[in-house]
C-alpha cells in the first residue's frame, strides 16, 4: 500500500474537502464553527471609565507633503457618576492685571527724578543766592561810592583841592548808612595846594561820626586828628607867588635844619632864616633873621607878608578844628591839628576862607 501525495504548493488541497454533501462519514470529525469574516471597519475600541480614550493612527494614510502632522483630537474623557450634588466650580478672578515695570528699574527712575528735583532745586537755589548776594555788593559799592563823593566834595571845597574817602570796611556800608553810625573815615587830599599855599598835603581820621537831624545839629564828631605836610619845594614856590619882597631871597633853594628847627631862605645875595610855630590856633612862619646885600633889615613888613600867607592856610578850620603841634622835616614842615567831641551845626555858616558853605550838603 502507498501513501497519497499531497498537493503541490499552491494547489487546493481538495483531496481534505468532502466531494459530497456534507455528512458524517465513518472516521470523520465534525466540523467546528467558522470564524466571521473580516468586516471591512476597524477595530473599535470600548472606553473605559476613568481612561481616556485614544484611538490609534492609521498607518496607511500618509500625511500630505509639506504640512505638519495634526495633532490627533481626544474626546473628553467620560466623567465618572458620583451621588451627591455635583462640586462647585471655583470662581475665576476677573482683576485685570496691568504690566509692571520691574522694581529697579521703577526705582532708578525713582532715583533719577529725586536726583533732578534735587539738583533743580539746589541750581534755582544757587542763582538766588548768587543775585542776592550781586544785590549786596552792587548795593554795598555804590553807597561807598555816593557817601564818598558827598564827603569828598565837602573837603575839597575847604581845601580848594580833590580828595579821597575812605570807610572802615567793618560793619557794612549799608548798616553804617541806614544806622548813621561811621566808625572811621579816611580823607587825604592830592597834595597841590591848601587854600593858596603851594605844596601843602592833609590827611584827616575821623572816629565815631554819628549823623543825627536835630533843630540844633546834624549830628556830633567822636574825634578828628589831621596832619598837614608842606613841602620845601611848596614853602619856595607859595613864598615867590604871595610875598614878592622875599621873592629875591628864594631865588636859589629852601634848606631845612630839624635839629634847630629853622627854614633857610637863600637867594643870590641874600638870605632869612625863618621858624614854623603854632599862632592862634594855627601855623605861622616867624623870620628869625633877615640878611639883604649883606646887612640885616627890618622883619616887620615881611613878617606881616607872613602871617596872611600862613594864616589863610591853617586858620578858621570849622568844627573847632586847631593846630596842636608843629616841627621841621628833612623834607618841608609837618603840623598836626585836632578836635574832639565836636557837634555838627544844623545850619553851616560859610567859611571866611572860602566864602562857601562846604559841609552844607553832607
Amino acid at each position: 500500500m502507498t501513501t497519497p501525495q499531497g498537493p503541490s504548493r499552491g494547489d487546493s488541497p481538495g483531496w481534505n474537502r468532502p466531494s459530497g454533501p456534507p455528512g458524517r462519514s465513518r472516521g470523520s470529525v465534525p466540523p467546528g464553527p467558522q470564524p466571521a469574516p473580516p468586516s471591512g471597519s476597524p477595530t473599535r475600541h470600548i472606553p473605559q471609565a476613568g481612561r481616556p480614550y485614544r484611538p490609534a493612527p492609521s498607518p496607511n494614510r500618509p500625511q500630505p507633503p509639506g504640512r505638519p502632522p495634526t495633532p490627533p483630537v481626544y474626546p473628553p474623557a467620560p466623567r465618572q457618576h458620583q451621588s451627591g450634588p455635583p462640586p462647585r466650580q471655583p470662581e475665576q478672578a476677573t482683576t485685570r492685571l496691568t504690566a509692571q515695570p520691574p522694581r529697579s528699574e521703577e526705582s532708578a527712575r525713582s532715583r533719577r527724578r529725586l536726583f533732578g528735583t534735587r539738583r533743580s532745586m539746589a541750581l534755582v537755589l544757587a542763582v538766588v543766592l548768587v543775585v542776592i548776594l550781586a544785590a549786596v555788593v552792587g548795593a554795598e559799592l555804590l553807597l561807598r561810592h555816593v557817601v564818598g563823593s558827598k564827603v569828598a566834595s565837602a573837603v575839597a571845597c575847604e581845601v580848594q583841592d580833590s580828595a579821597t574817602v575812605s570807610f572802615a570796611p567793618m560793619p557794612p556800608m549799608l548798616w553804617q548808612y541806614f544806622s548813621g553810625q561811621y566808625p572811621d573815615i579816611s580823607v587825604q587830599t592830592a597834595g597841590n595846594q591848601v587854600r593858596s599855599v603851594k605844596g601843602m598835603k592833609v590827611n584827616i581820621d575821623i572816629k565815631d561820626l554819628r549823623l543825627s537831624d536835630t533843630n540844633n545839629s546834624k549830628g556830633t564828631i567822636g574825634a578828628l586828628n589831621g596832619t598837614i605836610t608842606w613841602s620845601s619845594d611848596g614853602i619856595k614856590e607859595s613864598i615867590q607867588d604871595a610875598i614878592p619882597v622875599l621873592g629875591s631871597f628864594v631865588t636859589s633853594k629852601v634848606t631845612t635844619n630839624p635839629s634847630d628847627g629853622t627854614i633857610q631862605l637863600k637867594g643870590l645875595l641874600d638870605s632869612a632864616n625863618v621858624k614854623p610855630q603854632i599862632v592862634n590856633n594855627g601855623l605861622s612862619l616867624q623870620v628869625v633873621n633877615l640878611t639883604a646885600l649883606g646887612s640885616k633889615m627890618s622883619t616887620d613888613k615881611v613878617q606881616t607878608n607872613l602871617d596872611n600867607l600862613t594864616s589863610k592856610a591853617t586858620q578858621n578850620y570849622p568844627l573847632g578844628i586847631h593846630a596842636d603841634n608843629v616841627k621841621v622835616t628833612e623834607t618841608g614842615v609837618e603840623a598836626t591839628f585836632s578836635t574832639t567831641n565836636a557837634t555838627i551845626p544844623a545850619s553851616s555858616s560859610s567859611s571866611s576862607q572860602t566864602g562857601q558853605d562846604c559841609f552844607s550838603g553832607v
